[in-house]
């Protein structure tokens, strides 16, 4: 049979722009903000005092009351993308053959809330009262759990587990499961909810985190000069992917192909990239040889972008290296600068905007950005989306630890037999 191709034909997204592809969208071609002041817990004490919150998410609109309180948020977040994505392929899983639909999800952190909320039961009330559901809400991989239980689905469910490059390597072991012929249909992506204050203390002692506390929607500044930090956000991204065979068989509406994977690892530090960013050179070069692709083929690159210094620069680099002459021509937008860092879920809800810019022509934007910074000196479409076909997009995302993850898309035509 030789290797299968994979296409997406479902996504799902909670996010802090909208939950819904739609309303999600729709505030990525305004170029609006999700970033804004932190309202979960106090922040008197802490240096950096934003957030990019999910709003207006009930997890009851998805699941039991009863089920809901057995879950961390991480996983409910996963739940509802997941039924929205399955609602948007129009995939009637009751005539499809469940041992051939796999699950992969990424996850960073996994359940931190639960962490600290049983931690301060321990505390306060002793070991007998921590709830028996303590384990099950803690673990990253229950979100891919939960899916698979909540739909029958009985193909491979595995958690990926690479901190900001999770959901991207998810994508792409998605891929290579299709792509050998294990399975006909994956529900893949991320999912994630650090804002806890654990979580916030720890990154605000590592002083990643942007102190924009005044101008906060503006407080994400990706490329920029002023860039000051990453801001922390939450949600879930989950895209329905099957074989091409499959899709065509169901007439299935499809977004993209997704084409190529790749991923590497800088083996260097545990938090700064390698200077000159080889491992993402590596990976992006992985991606387009396994998609096909040549270098001047891509039109848009959705970087990982996250507004510290050292990562845009390394990003900005290790794009004018592999691209060459041609990197000028590029599009390059950090969506970050409005959704805030998704973590373990970036990747998701990113492959998500590339599918739905090859779909509507449209690129969106890297907001505030003002003040050029010699060292990034790339098209980082600023301020304002976009009109322009885009055939071949391509996702970035690097993770602490090294990690580093590509996917590529493309355009399927659709005037002539695919």
């Amino acid at each position: 049979m030789g290797v299968h191709r994979a296409v997406i034909t479902g996504m799902g997204v909670i996010s802090p722009l909208g939950n819904g592809l739609d309303e999600f969208w729709n505030s990525l071609m305004e170029g609006k903000s999700g970033i804004g002041q932190l309202t979960r817990f106090d922040t008197t004490d802490l240096p950096t005092k934003v957030a990019a919150e999910v709003k207006d998410f009930e997890p009851t609109d998805w699941v039991s009351k009863k089920e809901s309180r057995h879950m961390d948020r991480f996983a409910q977040f996963a739940i509802a993308a997941a039924k929205m994505a399955v609602q948007d392929a129009k995939l009637d899983l009751e005539n499809e053959d469940k041992e051939r639909i796999g699950t992969v999800m990424g996850c960073g952190i996994g359940g931190v809330t639960s962490f600290e909320d049983q931690k301060e039961v321990l505390m306060s009330k002793g070991s007998s009262r921590v709830s028996p559901f303590f384990v099950p809400m803690l673990i990253s991989n229950m979100a891919a759990g939960h899916i698979s239980i909540e739909f029958g689905l009985q193909g491979s469910s595995m958690t990926i587990v690479t901190a900001c490059a999770s959901a991207t390597n998810a994508i792409g072991e998605a891929l290579r499961l299709i792509q050998r012929g294990e399975a006909d249909v994956v529900l893949c992506g991320g999912t994630e909810a650090p804002i806890t204050k654990l979580a916030f203390a720890g990154f605000c002692s590592m002083k990643a985190m942007s102190t924009e506390n005044e101008l906060f929607e503006q407080a994400c500044r990706p490329f920029d000069k002023r860039r000051s930090g990453f801001v922390m956000g939450e949600g879930a991204g989950v895209l329905v992917l099957e074989s091409l065979e499959h899709a065509k068989a169901r007439g299935a509406h499809i977004y993209a192909e997704l084409a190529g994977y790749g991923s590497t690892s800088d083996a260097y530090h545990i938090t700064t990239p390698v200077p000159g960013g080889a491992g993402a050179i590596r990976s992006m070069r992985l991606a387009l040889k396994d998609a096909g692709a040549s270098t001047e083929e891509v039109n848009y690159i959705n970087a990982h972008g996250t507004g510290t210094g050292p990562n845009d620069v390394t990003e900005t680099v290790a794009i004018k290296s592999l691209f060459g002459d041609y990197a000028p021509k590029l599009a390059v937008s950090s969506t970050k600068s409005m959704t805030g860092h998704l973590m373990g879920a970036a990747g998701a809800i990113e492959a998500v905007i590339c599918a739905l810019a090859i779909e509507r022509g449209v690129i969106p934007p890297t907001t505030n950005y003002g003040e050029p910074d010699l060292e990034c000196d790339l098209d980082y479409v600023p301020n304002t989306s976009r009109k322009q076909e885009v055939n071949v997009a391509m996702s970035n995302s690097l993770g602490f630890g090294g990690h580093n993850a590509t996917i590529v898309l493309k355009k399927l035509p659709k005037d002539k037999e695919i």
